[in-house]
């Protein structure tokens, strides 16, 4: 299976060398709030969102100074917007007084902030310091399991399974070559097999 797990990444970079997430942001910062307003919502609706939001505030300074109300006002468009813009207030605070307004390159540090779980410290860890995690989600997880890249029954052992498996020089873009898989082709209820560019090389039994 790991020849075939090098030709799935090998077709993937050949498709798409520099695939990019799409969420809109201008710093590690903006990163960060894209990311946590992002869960249970999809990127176009966040980046509608934070259009108008990081035009009002870019740096955890600001985003204190406009006030959790004023967040609300900009982000109620997307779910869970009240318990998100609270988060985004908080993680801006401790921003602040514990990393002097710098978003931390440590997975444990991130996690520590309020609304940031695993997967959106491994988005920002690979996003915006170039390091090498693997960020699980939904797409990433049925795709994995689906392919038999990485099989586990929760995202956890999926994101272990991930890193054990992929070879390393692909490992910096593979969530994002994932995510775009799982978003346009190998989606949950029909996934688009006739445009699969690994169907050859896919277990996957419909």
């Amino acid at each position: 299976m790991n020849k075939n797990i090098k030709k799935i990444f090998e077709i993937f970079k050949d498709n798409n060398p520099e695939p990019k997430g799409e969420l809109v942001y201008s710093s590690s910062y903006t990163l960060l709030v894209a990311v946590v307003l992002s869960a249970q919502a999809t990127d176009v609706s966040v980046n509608k969102a934070t259009k108008n939001l990081f035009k009002l505030a870019k740096t955890p300074k600001e985003m204190i100074s406009i006030g959790e109300e004023k967040v609300i006002e900009n982000i109620k468009s997307i779910g869970l917007y009240k318990n998100k813009a609270k988060n985004v207030i908080n993680l801006s605070k401790i921003l602040l007084e514990k990393f002097n307004g710098e978003v931390p390159p440590s997975l444990e540090e991130l996690q520590s902030l309020p609304g940031v779980g695993r997967k959106t410290a491994n988005v920002v860890l690979n996003m915006a310091f170039d390091i090498p995690t693997v960020a699980v989600d939904t797409h990433v997880f049925r795709v994995s399991n689906r392919t038999k890249i990485a099989v586990g029954k929760n995202v956890n052992e999926v994101e272990l399974a991930l890193l054990k498996n992929i070879p390393k020089k692909y490992l910096y873009h593979a969530h994002h070559w994932l995510i775009l898989h799982g978003r346009y082709i190998c989606k949950a209820r029909k996934p688009l097999c006739d445009k699969c560019p690994i169907l050859d090389l896919c277990p996957f039994n419909l």
